[in-house]
């Protein structure tokens, strides 16, 4: 069957003429000034998560890269010699005469990267498996596993491309079979060597694109004791890495996923996505403008180009009963202007639909006129084929010294900006802690360990993935700080008072990269928050910038988070004699007898939220469950809304340290103290129970170990982790 086209020839006027080779979608409608895209023809994937086209999206051989002529109507193949496989997503060179794509030879193989002529000439092959390939292949091949994939590559202005790659050998923290892998950022030379890592997110970034300022956009999925599928925002970094900063969404719930970003020509500040479902759909949904130069901690910046479909709850779609134009779903939108966009267009509503995808401008008002549409293959990933500016080469700016100590040093000049409700002088120090990811070599081959999402359990209906402590750094007495950090990780900041309580979190995470100095103004910073004019210079910087250390009663500041070591002692010291046995006071056991897979004292303090009905003591404060609900729970919060001045088991303990601002907690605590008045723990011992607390309530200290009481007679059975051990390495 021919392909169902429209063209300049056929006279259509729904496109309308303005000259040879000129289209306009309508009256007043800027033309395009170009005659030619290319785009993907292939089925379409049937992924069930918006990040799992290569996992299992399925592999339907058929389709090509190709070139659409708009004079004619007519698409011709690029490189006929890789039809037999499947593409995945592209980039145009800025001059618009090579592209560079992922490729997948079969389903036993992984997508790799490659690049040729905009006529098909001179292919070549990019990115090869590593060189343990099959050695991974033969050790992770429970479930899915092919090894390693690259995919969504981008031409960079200084000659690289960037790409994502499961490379970095990481599973998804919310994924009990563990055969959902993670992608980061990585780069390579234009010729495909000097391969190196650029992020290290525990869980997947996607579909990277060079912005006008040079910087690199990106999909960035995130969850520090918040929603686990709710964010999966808009960020940018240094071609090099360096730099991470939010564009937009990370304290947005809905829709849950932001992807297929990109800047919009001439404006700095604007940009257009696809947002979409987190599953059990495959990246599509409605098109959304952004403009960052509103408040990017509300709703305001978003502006849907297509408002007839949304996603209002996660899993699926809502259509406008009243649209003229039906159901429709969206995806892979180009900017042509900030009011004129190229998409993918499926007018089913059906966002598994193998083939009805076609080529389509869409208007600022939401109207589309189709382009291009195949009869046998869906069309996907239209790019104008024209030149374009070249974005300015982004220097890379590292402390050589620090580099090679793969460390990078940070600045904070006044953490109260932003820390409303504490007055100056409450501040005293910063911990600093990481997110790690879990590593393939921790995946179990045997049952048990699940629990809650997680394929190696690490806490109770609380966080999915693990957390260690790096220590803490003195705040002066101006707010300012100036510590090292290791480069490479994870971390994220809690601001500590006087007792080393948490006055407020931080609940996303930057990666810093070897060397790089990067400072911040305060507290819930965005990128567009205008610097502080000091008069004279943050006190933290007449010093050299801080190691993490210990708090008081640790060893090292370092250290895992473990709870059958840090916390279970200084209940056996103090609480059994009337908390434990068959009938404990208040119905509180905390004896460190095993369960399943944790202990009592455990499982009685922490909330019961899967199973009916809920259940939950209020003694410890909000308890972040990132699986509770997984939308929403990312709301920006203000001081004192986590940790120990919201625990009413603290405020307990403390001696009057800590005062609740609910005032029935606060009775309740006080009538607690009063009845426990003869308890006195020290203060190590209170620290290392609130350290837990603003742990979000983490349980075991690393991902190793089997964990289900079944396996006790096992030598790896619960071991006490070391910190080597618990960074996974």
């Amino acid at each position: 069957m021919s392909p169902i086209t429209l063209s300049i020839k056929t006279g259509l006027l729904a496109l309308g003429l303005i000259g040879a080779g000129i289209i306009s979608t309508g009256a007043g409608a800027p033309p395009f000034d170009f005659t030619r895209i290319v785009f993907v023809k292939r089925t379409n994937l049937q992924s069930n998560h918006y990040y799992t086209d290569y996992i299992n999206g399925g592999f339907e051989p058929g389709g090509n890269l190709c070139i659409l002529d708009l004079e004619t109507g007519t698409a011709r193949e690029v490189v006929s010699e890789l039809k037999g496989g499947v593409f995945g997503r592209f980039d145009l060179s800025f001059d618009a005469k090579t592209v560079v794509f992922a490729w997948k030879k079969s389903a036993g193989e992984g997508y790799r990267i490659y690049e040729c002529g905009i006529d098909g000439s001179g292919l070549r092959q990019l990115t090869l498996p590593p060189v343990e390939e099959a050695d991974l292949v033969k050790k992770y091949q429970l479930g899915y596993h092919h090894g390693t994939d690259d995919m969504d590559p981008c031409y960079l202005p200084d000659g690289g491309i960037c790409f994502i790659s499961t490379r970095c050998q990481y599973g998804i923290l919310c994924d009990p079979p563990d055969i959902f892998t993670t992608t980061v950022l990585y780069r390579m030379d234009g010729n495909g060597g000097n391969i190196r890592k650029l992020s290290n997110s525990s869980v997947s970034e996607a579909t990277p694109a060079v912005m006008n300022d040079g910087r690199v956009l990106y999909t960035r999925w995130e969850y520090v004791d918040k929603g686990a599928v709710s964010v999966k925002c808009l960020w940018a970094m240094n071609p090099d890495g360096s730099g991470s900063s939010e564009i937009y969404g990370a304290d947005i719930s809905l829709p849950p996923t932001f992807t297929q970003g990109r800047p919009i020509p001439g404006a700095d500040n604007l940009f257009i996505a696809a947002g979409t479902p987190h599953c059990p759909q495959n990246a599509v949904g409605t098109i959304i403008r952004i403009d960052t130069s509103k408040d990017i901690r509300t709703r305001d910046p978003m502006t849907y180009i297509t408002p007839d479909v949304d996603v209002r709850a996660e899993g699926g779609f809502w259509f406008d009963p009243a649209s003229k134009w039906g159901k429709r779903l969206f995806k892979d939108p180009y900017p042509i202007s900030g009011k004129l966009f190229l998409v993918s267009l499926n007018p089913t509503g059906v966002a598994t639909e193998k083939v009805n995808w076609g080529i389509c401008s869409l208007d600022e008002a939401g109207q589309t006129t189709r382009l291009y549409q195949d009869a046998r293959y869906g069309s996907f990933m239209p790019i104008p084929v024209k030149p374009r500016s070249v974005p300015p080469v982004v220097a890379a700016r590292t402390d050589p010294n620090l580099a090679a100590l793969n460390k990078a040093a940070c600045i904070i000049t006044d953490v109260y900006r932003g820390l409303e409700g504490i007055q100056r002088g409450q501040a005293k120090y910063l911990r600093i802690n990481e997110q790690v990811p879990r590593p393939w070599n921790a995946r179990r081959f045997y049952d048990g360990d699940e629990y809650d999402q997680q394929h190696a359990v690490i806490s109770k209906d609380a966080s999915l993935g693990l957390k260690v402590q790096l220590g803490i750094v003195p705040i002066e007495s101006d707010g300012s700080a100036y510590f090292l950090v290791p480069a490479d990780r994870n971390i994220y900041l809690q601001v500590l008072d006087e007792n080393f309580m948490e006055l407020q979190r931080e609940r996303t995470y930057v990666n810093y990269r070897p060397g790089e100095k990067r400072s911040c103004t305060g507290c819930h910073e965005t990128p567009s928050q205008a610097p502080l004019q000091q008069q004279t210079a943050p006190l933290a910087l007449a010093r050299p910038p801080s190691d993490p250390g210990p708090q008081p009663g640790e060893v090292s500041g370092a250290r895992p988070l473990h709870y059958p070591t840090d916390v279970q002692p200084v209940w056996d010291k103090y609480c059994l004699k009337c908390h434990s046995g068959a009938s404990p006071k208040g119905g509180l056991n905390l004896s460190g007898n095993m369960t399943a897979l944790f202990n009592t004292s455990y499982e009685s303090l922490m909330p019961e939220r899967r199973q009916a009905p809920n259940r939950d003591r209020h003694v410890l404060g909000p308890i972040i469950g990132e699986n509770h609900p997984k939308t929403g729970n990312v709301e920006y919060l203000p001081a004192k809304s986590l940790g120990s001045h919201t625990s009413v088991l603290v405020a307990m303990l403390s001696g009057g340290k800590v005062q609740l601002s609910n005032p029935a907690d606060a009775q309740r605590a006080a009538t607690l103290a009063e009845k426990h008045k003869e308890i006195h723990l020290t203060g190590e011992e209170l620290l290392r129970i609130t350290t837990w607390v603003e742990a979000n309530g983490q349980y075991y200290g690393s991902y190793y170990g089997k964990r289900n009481i079944k396996y006790k007679a096992d030598l790896d059975f619960r071991p006490v982790p070391t910190f080597q051990q618990a960074i996974c390495q």
